[in-house]
Parts: structure tokens; C-alpha cells; sequence
């Protein structure tokens, strides 16, 4: 069975959490979270988040052994840019994009055959 954890709006851009993403797919979930666990970034720590969820979104809806979970999908989109403009010198202005991430965790316990996933099928 499949166990899925969203965090949307994350306050980071998609570029610099999607490498704690490709580090984390088709391993362990254990492995996954002792992976992250060890790594100072603020990405890490995002990402340990929503893999701690979909663990706990698994452990509530009965799986049978959380150490056999296997992240089966791990993907970050990019989310909403927030336009601001910072004032600079002679009257002209910088614009500022404030640019915000969706993450995505999905866990497989490996009971039934794998749920094709949408890169799977491109």
C-alpha cells in the first residue's frame, strides 16, 4: 500500500530542495531519515519533515512494519512567486521573487505491486 505526505508552500525555492529529494528515492525509509537526519541544510530539515509525516500518515493507517517502508517517491515542484520590489538608488527599483516549493514523499510497503508513477510512465 502507498502512504503519501504533501507540505505546500514550503518557504524555500524547488532548486534547493530537490537534491535531499534524489537523495532520499528508492531507499529505506529508516535509511532515508538517518540520511537527512546528518545533514545541516534547511532543505534537509524540510524534507526530514514531510518523510517523519508520511511515516506517521503509514503508522496511523496500520501498516504492519514501518522498518520495511520503502520511499517510493520523492518530487519537489515549484509553487507560487511572491513579486516584491526592493527601491534602489536615482528612483529605479529591484525586483525581488519570493519563490515557494510543494514537496512530496510517497512510502510502498511492497504487499502489492508497485503504483506506477508518473515519471515511470513518460
Amino acid at each position: 500500500m502507498e502512504y503519501k505526505a504533501i507540505h505546500r508552500y514550503a518557504d524555500m525555492s524547488a532548486s534547493k530542495i530537490r537534491p535531499f529529494a534524489a537523495l532520499i528515492r528508492h531507499k529505506p525509509a529508516d535509511e532515508a531519515l538517518e540520511l537527512l537526519r546528518f545533514l545541516h541544510n534547511k532543505s534537509a530539515r524540510l524534507m526530514e519533515q514531510v518523510l517523519k509525516s508520511a511515516l506517521g500518515n503509514a503508522e496511523d493507517r496500520g501498516a504492519r512494519d514501518i522498518e520495511d517502508l520503502v520511499v517510493l517517491e520523492s518530487r519537489v515542484d515549484g509553487g507560487p512567486i511572491m513579486k516584491r520590489i526592493m527601491p534602489r538608488a536615482r528612483g529605479t527599483a529591484y525586483p525581488i521573487k519570493r519563490r515557494y516549493a510543494h514537496i512530496h514523499v510517497s512510502l510502498w510497503d511492497g504487499e502489492q505491486e508497485a503504483p506506477e508513477t508518473a515519471a515511470e510512465t513518460k
